[in-house]
């Protein structure tokens, strides 16, 4: 049995207590909104708080709304609730599947967005217990100066592994960020960074409060896909979402593809415009599309999956999520 460590449990109850706290302890302590990542984390000492500040009894923190041409959402938020939710699925139908695709129910209704777009990277190297990861020699994540991925590696490589992630990207999205130095808002493709070992531009004392996400265009197709172990449970073993934008004569106009779990960020693919644009949305699109993806997608031994197999899934993901943007049909407009 794997027993957590040690540590003390704040509550505050507002979101400025709360930046205190972790200002107060410099890096000691971890913000906890549904705990389905850090708890795990923390029995394998990965992470070892001194203060888990609890943001349960925050009020304000929980519910979408739409204003200004934006779905605001806040970031206690659970994934269940966010699935479900029947404007998510009218406005942003690919992220009611990413979040709806999460782990399993039970873990869906505890754990929150904020949490989801706050999610550790993963890596075979460091999702082990303290004694294998000791025997190893450690890893460059935490506690090793090497890492094991890439021979003598210098930089961590552990895979971006969160659902939400790549859609969220796709949509431009911005997140609330708050600090004991104030409010800030942030783009979420400069939120991430290459870098496994910590891949967010965060520091200790900054909670996510607010994620904001414009509505995307009348007429936008989009979707997600997701390869995975077993289809109930499992991180991504390769994430892709699609958003597609025809014009009134039915050509397309916009393409955009953003794969996760294949490096330590989520990567927007980029799509030459003569590759699609006045062209249908059709099979020779589709095909042309995913095997450029083939071509850019290099998957590492990260995850405890086979990154040939995981190479060769590429295309047919790329495939399956743009023939479903195309089969469901447009977003709300």
């Amino acid at each position: 049995m794997l027993r957590l460590p040690q540590f003390e449990v704040a509550e505050p109850a507002s979101v400025d207590e709360a930046v205190q706290i972790l200002k107060a302890h410099e890096g000691r302590a971890r913000p906890m909104a549904g705990g389905t990542d850090l708890m795990p984390n923390m029995k394998h000492e990965i992470v070892v708080p001194e203060v888990v500040v609890g943001l349960w009894r925050i009020p304000g923190l929980k519910g979408v709304r739409i204003e200004e041409g934006a779905m605001h959402i806040g970031a206690l938020t659970t994934l269940d609730e966010l699935a479900q939710h029947p404007d998510v699925q009218a406005y942003l139908p690919a992220l009611a599947e990413a979040v709806g695709m999460v782990a399993g129910p039970q873990l869906r209704r505890m754990g929150t967005i904020g949490g989801n777009v706050c999610l550790d990277t993963r890596c075979v190297y460091i999702n082990q217990t303290y004694f294998w990861r000791q025997a190893l020699g450690f890893c460059l994540k935490k506690d090793g100066t090497v890492c094991h991925v890439v021979k003598g590696g210098r930089r961590c490589v552990a895979a971006a592994s969160n659902d939400s992630a790549p859609v969220l990207t796709l949509l431009d999205t911005r997140l609330l960020v708050q600090s004991a130095a104030g409010i800030r808002e942030v783009a979420l493709a400069d939120f991430y960074v290459a870098n496994g070992a910590f891949n967010q531009a965060r520091e200790p004392d900054d909670l996510v409060t607010e994620i904001v996400v414009p509505l995307p265009a009348p007429g936008t197709l989009m979707a997600y896909t997701k390869l995975r172990t077993r289809a109930a449970i499992d991180f991504p073993e390769l994430g892709v979402a699609v958003r597609a934008l025809p014009g009134p004569d039915g050509l397309l106009t916009e393409l955009d593809v953003c794969v996760t779990a294949l490096a330590a960020r989520p990567v927007r693919l980029a799509i030459e415009p003569e590759l699609y644009q006045g062209r249908p949305l059709d099979e020779a699109v589709i095909e042309a599309v995913a095997q450029l993806a083939y071509k850019r997608c290099k998957p590492q031994t990260n995850i405890a999956s086979d990154p040939a197999y995981r190479r060769e899934m590429v295309p047919v993901f790329v495939r399956r999520a743009l023939r479903r943007a195309v089969a469901r049909g447009p977003v709300a407009g």
